[in-house]
Order: structure tokens, then sequence, then C-alpha cells
């Protein structure tokens, strides 16, 4: 019998879903952090592309400028879906 370990797949769409979730969870902390409810700003950017919806607070607005949109649409979609 021989030993062979399964081949382990990498998608780099789940890579860059898990570095997107990664900016928002900081993009969301540091609104909160300034008193705001992350979820209506984040919508808010989102729908308006203006960046004054996000917190220059810890670098947050950065952050989320770093985020192509539609790939962040897209990570939103598949997780509320749970797709893989």
């Amino acid at each position: 019998m021989s030993s062979y370990e399964p081949t382990m797949t990498f998608s780099l769409s789940q890579a860059k879903d898990e570095e997107i979730r990664r900016k928002l969870k900081e993009v969301s902390d540091a609104l909160k952090e300034k008193g705001y409810n992350p979820v209506s700003q984040i919508v808010g950017y989102i729908l308006s592309e203006d960046p004054t919806y996000i917190t220059t607070n810890k670098n947050a607005r950065s952050l989320m400028r770093s985020i192509d949109r539609d790939d962040m649409l897209r990570a939103m979609v598949r997780v509320f879906l749970q797709e893989d």
C-alpha cells in the first residue's frame, strides 16, 4: 500500500472572499467604535460609492476603497446563498 495524501485544492475566489471578509470586519469595527451603524454605512457606500459613508478611523476608508465593489458584492451574495 502506498501512502498518498489527498491533493489540497486552493480556490483564489475563496482567498479573495476571506480577504474581503477580513477588511469588512475591520471597517465594521472602526464604524462601531465611532458610534455608527456599520450595515447602514457600508450599504450607503456600496450604493453611492461616496467614501464619506466610511470613517477614516483606523484607516477604514482606505481599506474599504481597496476592495473592488464587484468582488465585494459577489462575495456577499455567495455567502448569503451559501455557495462554494
